[in-house]
């Protein structure tokens, strides 16, 4: 019998997999990668006996080796917040997916662990972006505003060290960043004394300060586009710049296009917070797109469709 563990690279798939191991600790074979590496089953090897937790990546992305593994005798258990297209009924297959713009997979696996590790869920949330659900979540359990900022600085540069192209471009692969987490219970510890904690707050407020100075190349009332250059600190940025800037102008729509080596872009869309709907569709529209309601992207944007796109998110977001 082996166990597998498969997980975003960023805070809500490491944070899932926190909080579950906590309450269900097990030696396993972690598979995970950068953000956007969500075709993640396909590099999973199991069969009768054998069973496998998947969090926070789309089931639409890896149905093929869903079915794969489920033929092959494994057993899965699935939580997810992304568009899953048709989920298959099968015996050894648990799910747990919704697609709420006001969840994510850290607060799907809160809910099946009854708020044992809640703190970790909330902090989850806050680098999700779901940020008036982590609020309410913050309140109800009592925190007061310095802890409730704390465990958004750790969402926040968690999920922020989980954006880049390739491994490479991270400040930390996220098996690491899992395997430093999982030394800690409590999340006010983490933050107070893990060494990588500091590395990722410092490494997040540098790229974004770099972020910051880039003007958009389109804005009007509804949407912004941002187009950034081929740099590490760029790759890593694009997403929580996103979120960063979908919290200060509530209302509006935002693009974060970031150039390839190859040519083309990588795209970063975040709906409006007063909306919080129609990036996955958006994104949906061009191969390799996909997300969800809130916040979505595409993985390489051909140069020859950035007018199509333009003109697509626009009008997608035009009051």
């Amino acid at each position: 019998m082996a166990f597998f563990d498969v997980f975003n690279g960023d805070a809500d798939g490491i944070l899932a997999l926190h909080q579950l191991r906590l309450a269900e600790p097990r030696e396993s074979t972690l598979v995970t990668g950068v953000k956007r590496d969500i075709s993640l089953l396909k590099r999973v090897q199991a069969g009768a006996g054998d069973h496998v937790t998947v969090l926070d990546i789309a089931l639409e992305k890896n149905i093929d080796d869903l079915q794969r593994l489920l033929g092959a005798g494994a057993t899965v258990r699935y939580f997810d917040h992304h568009f899953p297209g048709d989920i298959p009924v099968h015996a050894s297959l648990e799910t747990t997916i919704n697609t709420s713009a006001d969840v994510c997979t850290s607060i799907l696996v809160d809910g099946a662990l009854k708020g044992r590790f809640r703190t970790w869920a909330i902090a989850a949330a806050f680098g999700d972006n779901i940020l008036d659900t982590a609020q309410r979540m913050a309140e109800v359990v009592g925190l007061s505003a310095a802890q409730i900022d704390v465990l958004r600085d750790i969402g926040t540069c968690i999920n922020y060290n989980g954006y880049g192209n390739e491994l490479a471009d991270l400040l930390a692969p996220p098996e690491q960043v899992y395997r430093t987490v999982q030394n800690y219970a409590d999340p006010f510890v983490f933050a107070a004394e893990e060494p990588l904690f500091r590395r990722l707050s410092e490494g997040y407020r540098t790229d974004m300060a770099q972020a910051e100075a880039i003007a958009p190349s389109a804005a009007n009332d509804h949407t912004a586009l941002y187009v950034f250059p081929d740099t590490d600190w760029s790759r890593r940025v694009s997403g929580v710049y996103g979120n960063a800037l979908a919290e200060q102008y509530r209302a509006r729509a935002h693009a974060l296009l970031t150039l390839l080596p190859d040519g083309g872009y990588r795209v970063s869309v975040r709906a409006p917070l007063t909306v919080k709907s129609g990036a996955d569709d958006l994104c949906r529209q061009f191969a390799s797109g996909g997300g969800r309601k809130s916040a979505a992207g595409i993985n390489h944007l051909p140069a020859a469709d950035l007018d199509r796109f333009i003109a697509a998110f626009q009008a997608q977001y035009h009051g």
